[in-house]
């Protein structure tokens, strides 16, 4: 049973699952598809070939799969994909893909995007991550897994921010973040290891091991793709090699301030 507010204008094509509450005003789109217990308050506009999935909470004004924000785009098909048991609050704006970008945004599960969030087209957004209010990702941006986002954070186009990292709020971030860092400042640069959040997830000998590593890494002087290889040929870690691994295969570089 889904329950639709009598002024909701829902497509013939669209497909909801059961229990899902559509508020006042809301319009739904003929190819988009809502999986069970979703929620969409009053005045949502959900649009294009987008496919949201189980137990999510949408809230009022959220604008979630119109056309995205880009001149090549020319009508060709596009999607927006989004997992289970996401909330999106107010006045979020989520672009599907492009062409050129491989045609799909793609969120993940557990995520909390707060009000004013941005995700441009094809952004890979990965499970229980945190976007504060008025963070802005631009197009083809891709964030791991448990990554924190600080309000009114701006994210440059194909920045690459690895699992459990944290960018402070008010931040300016233009180069890729490795797991497990904190990086804050305008321009972002890295400041330690984001260790709040690691303690939350890892033992103490994991920790321990990626304290040793970022020393070496960004604090120490050493070459940095020299520092990453020799490290992840060594290290009896997975999360140093994760660490390392990430450093590797970077295509903007790492923000850091050599000693």
């Amino acid at each position: 049973m889904s329950l639709i507010h009598p002024s909701a204008v829902i497509e013939e094509g669209a497909v909801l699952g059961n229990n899902v509450s559509v508020g006042p005003f809301v319009y739904i789109g003929p190819k988009v598809r809502i999986g069970d217990n979703t929620t969409v308050a009053s005045h949502a506009v959900i649009e294009g070939d987008t496919t949201i999935g189980k137990n999510n909470c949408i809230f009022s004004h959220a604008a979630v799969g119109t056309i995205p924000q880009d001149l090549k785009y020319d009508g060709e098909p596009v999607q927006l994909i989004i997992g289970d048991n996401n909330t999106i609050r107010e006045f979020t704006l989520l672009n599907p893909g492009t062409k050129g970008g491989g045609s799909v945004t793609k969120i993940g599960n557990g995520n909390l995007l707060m009000g004013y969030v941005h995700l441009g087209h094809d952004v890979i957004l990965g499970d229980h991550c945190i976007l504060a209010n008025g963070a802005t990702l631009a197009g083809h941006v891709e964030l791991g897994n448990h990554v924190v986002i600080g309000g009114l954070t701006p994210i440059h186009q194909f920045v690459h921010i690895g699992d459990y990292a944290m960018i402070g709020g008010a931040s300016a971030l233009a180069q890729d973040i490795p797991p497990y860092c904190l990086a804050e400042g305008n321009r972002a640069s890295l400041r330690g290891l984001n260790l709040t959040g690691l303690r939350r997830e890892m033992e103490r000998e994991e920790i321990n091991a990626l304290k040793v590593a970022y020393r070496e890494l960004f604090e120490q002087g050493n070459p940095l793709q020299e520092a990453a290889q020799r490290l992840f040929e060594t290290s009896n870690s997975e999360k140093v090699k994760t660490l390392c691994k990430f450093i590797k295969t970077s295509k903007r570089g790492i923000p850091f301030t050599r000693k």
